[in-house]
Parts: C-alpha cells; sequence; structure tokens
C-alpha cells in the first residue's frame, strides 16, 4: 500500500524556480492516468518492435529475400527510432509533451493501419522506417513526461522500471499475437492493425488526461541544434555510453543466442524453443520487482550487482558450452531487467526538466545504435571465426567492460553531486 501512494501520489510542486508546476486541476486520479498512458504506450510499441523477429521468416519466404536483405525490418525500425530520438527529441521541450505524444501517436496510428496494403517489400521497409520515427516522438515525450510526475528521482528510476516492465510485457505478447495469426493463416500485418487500434484508445487517453505544466524552451534552446550541443555534455554522454554498451549486450540474447543453441544436444533440445521466451518472462518479471527494491536499494549498488551477474551469466555460457548457455543465458534476462531503465532515468535526471526531452532523445539515439551496431559486429565475428559462439565471447567482452564501469560509478559516484545539485534545484529529493 505504501509503494503504491509513493508511486501515485502527486508529485510535490518544488521552490520558485522548479520548471515543472502541475496544472490546478492535476489532480492523483490526474496523475495516474499519465502514468498508465505511459505504461500502455510502452507495450503497444514493444508488441510490435519485439516481434520483428517473427516476421522476417515471412517476409522471407512471401518475398523470396536473403536473411540480410530481411534484417532491413530490423535495421529500418532502430534507424527511424534512433533518428526520431535524436534528430526531433527537442520536441517534448519545444512544443509540450501532450502535443509530442499525439503527434507521435497520431503518426504510428496511420502507418499502422496501412500495413495490410503494403504488398511489397519496399513498402513494408518504409513503414517500418516510418513507425519507428513515430515510436522515437512519443517516446520522448513520455520519457520526459515520467520525469514531470516524479516527486523524486528514486521515484522516477522505480517508475521507469515500471514502464519498461509494460514493454516486457508487451514484447511477449506481440509475438504470441504473430504467431497466432500464422498458425491461422492470417498475415503478420494484422498486428499492426491490433496495435493501431490500441494506439487510437491511447490517442482518446492523451487527449482527456491532464498534464503537468512544463517551462517549455524558447529561442535558440529549441531545437536540433540545442540537442547536438548537449551530446558531449559528460553526463548526456556518459549515459549514453552505459546505454549503448548495455543494449549491445543484450542484443546478443534475441538476436544470437537462438542461432547459439542450434548446438545443443540430447533431451535438453527440447528446451531450445523455450529459452528465448523464458528471457523475454525474467526481463519482464524483474522490471517490476525491480521497481519496487529500487525503493531501498540505492542505485549504483543494484547497477553493480546486476552487471556483475549479467557478466556472470555470460562468462558461464561461453566457458560451459551450448548445453549450460541454454540455462545461462535467460537466467541473465533477470539481471538485465533493471540496468535500462535506471541507466536511462538517472541520465535524464542530471538534467533540468526542460531538457529532458532532448536527453531522452540522445540517449534514445545511442540505445537504438547498440542494437544495431552490437548484433552487427558479433555477426561479422561469428562469420571470421566460424559460429555462433564467437559472436558470445565478443558479447561477453562488452558486458566485462559494463560491468568495470558499473562498479567504477559504485565507487567514485561521478554523478552523485550533480543528480543531487539538479534536485536541490528543482525542489525533489
Amino acid at each position: 500500500m505504501g509503494y503504491t501512494k509513493r508511486l501515485f501520489h502527486e508529485p510535490r510542486v518544488g521552490p520558485e524556480e522548479d520548471v515543472t508546476d502541475f496544472d490546478s486541476g492535476a489532480t492523483a486520479a490526474s496523475v495516474r492516468a499519465v502514468r498508465w498512458l505511459t505504461y500502455l504506450m510502452f507495450f503497444m510499441f514493444a508488441m510490435t518492435t519485439d516481434s520483428v523477429g517473427l516476421i522476417i521468416p515471412e517476409v522471407v519466404k512471401e518475398f523470396h529475400l536473403s536473411l540480410t536483405s530481411a534484417g532491413a525490418l530490423q535495421y529500418g525500425s532502430m534507424l527511424g527510432i534512433a533518428l526520431a530520438g535524436l534528430g526531433l527529441g527537442f520536441l517534448a521541450d519545444a512544443m509540450g509533451r501532450k502535443r509530442t505524444i499525439l503527434l507521435g501517436l497520431s503518426l504510428f496510428a496511420m502507418t499502422a493501419f496501412l500495413f495490410p496494403a503494403a504488398l511489397s517489400f519496399p513498402m513494408i521497409l518504409a513503414l517500418i522506417a516510418v513507425a519507428g520515427a513515430a515510436i522515437g516522438i512519443f517516446k520522448t515525450g513520455a520519457v520526459a513526461l515520467v520525469g514531470d510526475v516524479s516527486a523524486s528521482q528514486v521515484e522516477l528510476t522505480a517508475t521507469m522500471n515500471l514502464v519498461e516492465g509494460f514493454f516486457g510485457v508487451g514484447a511477449i505478447v506481440g509475438p504470441l499475437i504473430v504467431a497466432q495469426l500464422i498458425l491461422n493463416g492470417v498475415s503478420w500485418r494484422w498486428l499492426y492493425v491490433i496495435a493501431g487500434i490500441l494506439c487510437v484508445l491511447l490517442i482518446l487517453l492523451a487527449l482527456t488526461a491532464r498534464y503537468p505544466k512544463t517551462a517549455l524552451q524558447a529561442g535558440p534552446r529549441a531545437g536540433l541544434l540545442h540537442t547536438l550541443r548537449l551530446v558531449p555534455n559528460p553526463y548526456a554522454l556518459g549515459f549514453s555510453g552505459a546505454a549503448f554498451t548495455y543494449v549491445a549486450v543484450e542484443s546478443a540474447i534475441y538476436v544470437w543466442m537462438p542461432t547459439l543453441l542450434e548446438g545443443v544436444q540430447g533431451p535438453a533440445r527440447a528446451r531450445v524453443a523455450y529459452a528465448l521466451p523464458a528471457f523475454f518472462v525474467l526481463r519482464a518479471l524483474g522490471r517490476f520487482v525491480g521497481a519496487w527494491a529500487l525503493q531501498y536499494l540505492n542505485w549504483t549498488v543494484a547497477l553493480a550487482i546486476a552487471s556483475l551477474s549479467i557478466f556472470a551469466c555470460f562468462a558461464v555460457a561461453v566457458v560451459g558450452g551450448v548445453n549450460v548457455a541454454l540455462y545461462a543465458l535467460p537466467l541473465s534476462g533477470l539481471f538485465m531487467s533493471i540496468v535500462y531503465p535506471t541507466v536511462n532515468s538517472k541520465g535524464i535526471a542530471c538534467f533540468v526538466a526542460s531538457d529532458h526531452g532532448a536527453v531522452a532523445g540522445i540517449i534514445l539515439f545511442f540505445s537504438c545504435a547498440g542494437a544495431f551496431v552490437g548484433p552487427l559486429i558479433m555477426g561479422l565475428v561469428g562469420d571470421a571465426f566460424g559460429g555462433a559462439l564467437y559472436c558470445f565471447y565478443f558479447a561477453t567482452g562488452l558486458a566485462a567492460i559494463f560491468c568495470a564501469a558499473a562498479l567504477i560509478n559504485w565507487i567514485v559516484q561521478p554523478a552523485k553531486r550533480r543528480l543531487e545539485r539538479v534536485s536541490a534545484s528543482s525542489g525533489v529529493v
């Protein structure tokens, strides 16, 4: 009960210089509505982005494509999200969270309803890229909004874990829908129609919800140039680099683990099909647990423990071989669960609210770059040395780098003073 109150109460209004002030009509119910809007947005877009792995084989059969060509669906989606995050993240600061969210949701809905008419691969690829751009727009608005409705940095981190928890659930539901559509002889394209219908409902919720008032950027600050000026900032760049490295490690699981586990022999072979779903389920469950645990555990400690556990899972997998990897790699999802939302929320919390959209876009850009560059390099390494196991040697190296950075962050705490200063200036703790 106490935890629920902390996550859903109306945030405290800080001193006069606070950049965020709630609409006088923004009651606790309004804040809850805004939170649920954010949760459901992440659930909805995860249904589509994390179903690409099942869609690619269908596209290969339909258009007689190579795997490399069909893989452009993953890269097109990530590229659309990344470019929108970096190039349009400032919209949340310049035109407000509500307008930005409505713009992104409207673009996504229009794109989603066009999928049944996409009868060529170039058209499907174009729609995937536009849908990615739409996600980049409303996601940066939503992440900035989470910062607005969080009364403290601890609550912001916990809420981001809840948000990513709903993303994790969407990542499970989407592939299940695609599997059922294919099983019943229905095109995978209708997944996007289902997502589009949900998106329309979210638009209605977004139109009726009361948002906190946020001081908007004006003049030369409101644009892409200001966003690009923030990129070299050591806090924006540091947390973005952490997001890039982590996402590259995570992507090794859902991109290359199925290929690695093709080498499993014996009775354990029957369990291979459950490895990836187990990873997604553990990741989703871990985020809901993490949202509670981070109310009481210092984020630097939690991140250090999680990163060390992830490295241990990968190291055990590559040393023990594929039959050990069958269990060790899915288990890493439990420890990965809190990493991205924690890195994301702390990176945003290092800046004032009027920069939250821009910073969220920068971190999103680097995250998508990790999802693209990481698997690509792993694939090249695997081809060069002869097998998917070498992909995981590289991924284990990245996990070691991330673990070392997390341990240094715990010991040195380089962002502590910055977080305290921003927190004090905004009247939150």
